[in-house]
């Protein structure tokens, strides 16, 4: 059986406050398809397709169109393209940004699919998707080698709402290698785009940010090269610094939801973009780091103050311990341990930060690591542990990655960096996966703009807090 999948979300309007399309359009402030109010034409989309999160008997593919439509996936088997199958038609309306997330299921794992998406029952047949679902694996065979992708930081020029001068994006052909490098998965760390001081006013000038990045020409071929999850920092979660006062924090959960595609968001009593995503022998933890975060000016010596809250960690927490993952990467948009980081990073609270990590060495998890973005840099971190008598208590390694496509900068005093891990460039992550189960390793890469490696780090299972009895 084939169904497809919307996002329960509140109804809007694209032409609320009396303005018309007319008007808007004659004000240059509405940067889309003279159309986008009108059903779309037949066999065309306004951004994507894009792969979402991809399992082993499932996968999703989330799309837009530029105006009302009827849409479904055609897909079969690479081996068997004879075999079609289809999605149940749905259709994309205003109320969710003219998005839908058709869900392909009744798969085979292992296997490749092609899939076409058809737009007003006709097919967009220059923009196939090959998707991939991952293997059986567990009690049979050792794990699959496989590559994860990463990166933060993705601002796209605009100058009708920039601020002057030279514009502040740039390094967009950083996709083409990205799209080489058959990932198995891409992690977005935040900022993945950035709202500007204009779009901030309103719901709807979020909206509008959203749908015009979205659908950035760069972006379609990496797009639908790979699955694509994600976690939001400040900018695509509203106002630099933005904490849990924002007061469109709702209708920016909204929009998140809406265009990335995630197995699930938060939890039915903690709202949130966090999730964990499993692939193979590794599962990400992806958290939310804006929903409920105390203000910058708060002391940090105030045992309130909090970057994930007390909800979020305890999730966190009973996740981990429930995890047979060799691997157990836990992400964010923020640093975790960047102690020079005087604004952003976990450090700035200390007691919410030490709580857990010592829960952590308490507890004797092996196999952490830790991935974040945001600081427009990219450096290794190798963040000492007290000795404790037990023998998970190696160093916690963070990678951070960023930027893809804001403007660089200059990176600071971090006294936990690896030396010559520090990239002040734009640039991506690749974290590689390979061996066999008693020599597994995860190879941390850095590369440029052009898809040249910049820096290389392989970590061992011994890195990772593995004796030699639990590989």
């Amino acid at each position: 059986m084939t169904h497809a999948h919307e996002p329960n979300l509140h109804r809007r309007s694209f032409l609320r406050g009396g303005a018309t399309l007319s008007t808007l359009l004659a004000a240059g402030v509405w940067p889309f398809p003279s159309a986008w109010a009108d059903p779309a034409p037949a066999g065309t989309l306004h951004a994507g397709p894009m792969q979402g999160y991809v399992a082993a008997r499932s996968g999703v593919v989330w799309l837009q169109t530029a105006g009302t439509a009827e849409v479904f996936i055609e897909f079969a088997a690479l081996d068997n393209l004879d075999n079609k199958h289809r999605t149940d038609p749905i259709k994309t309306v205003a109320a969710h940004e003219f998005c839908a997330h058709i869900v392909c299921d009744d798969l085979i794992p292992g296997v490749n699919y092609r899939c076409i998406a058809y737009v007003n029952n006709q097919p967009v047949s220059d923009k196939p998707i090959i998707l991939h679902t991952q293997e059986i694996w567990q009690f049979r065979k050792p794990a699959p080698d496989f590559t994860v992708l990463t990166g933060s930081c993705a601002f796209i020029n605009d100058p009708l709402y920039d601020r002057p001068g030279t514009g502040y994006g740039g390094g967009y052909e950083i996709y083409t290698p990205m799209s080489q490098e058959k990932a198995d998965l891409m992690v977005w760390l935040g900022d993945n785009l950035y709202f500007r001081e204009a779009d901030l006013l309103s719901p709807q000038g979020m909206a509008l940010r959203y749908q015009k990045d979205r659908a950035f020409a760069p972006l379609q071929t990496f797009l639908r090269s790979c699955p694509q999850v994600a976690i939001w920092d400040d900018h695509d979660y509203g106002p630099n610094d933005g904490e849990t006062s924002f007061e469109f924090k709702d209708e920016a959960l909204r929009l998140f939801k809406t265009y990335w595609a995630n197995p699930s968001y938060g939890t039915a009593q903690t709202p949130g973009v966090f999730t964990k995503v499993s692939q193979y022998d590794a599962d990400f933890f992806l958290l939310d780091d804006r929903y409920w975060r105390s203000a910058d000016r708060t002391n940090p010596g105030d045992v309130n103050k909090i970057m994930f809250g007390k909800a979020q960690i305890e999730w966190l927490k009973n996740a981990l311990l429930f995890s047979n993952a060799r691997f157990k990467i836990i992400a964010a948009g923020g640093q975790f341990f960047n102690d020079d980081d005087m604004y952003e990073g976990w450090n700035q609270c200390p007691i919410e930060r030490a709580e857990f990590l010592g829960w952590l060495q308490t507890n004797q998890i092996p196999g952490v690591l830790f991935l974040s973005g945001d600081r427009h840099i990219t450096e290794l971190i190798s963040y000492p542990r007290p000795r404790y008598v037990g023998k998970h208590d190696y160093p916690l390694i963070e990678f951070t990655s960023s930027p893809l496509n804001s403007g660089p900068a200059k990176g600071d005093k971090n006294p936990n960096r690896v030396p010559d891990t520090l990239v002040e460039a734009r640039n991506y992550g690749v974290l590689k996966f390979a061996g066999d189960t008693k020599n597994r390793t995860l190879t941390l890469q850095t590369k440029s703009v052009e898809g040249k490696v910049l820096w290389s780090h392989t970590l061992t299972l011994a890195d990772l807090g593995y004796g030699s009895h639990e590989k």
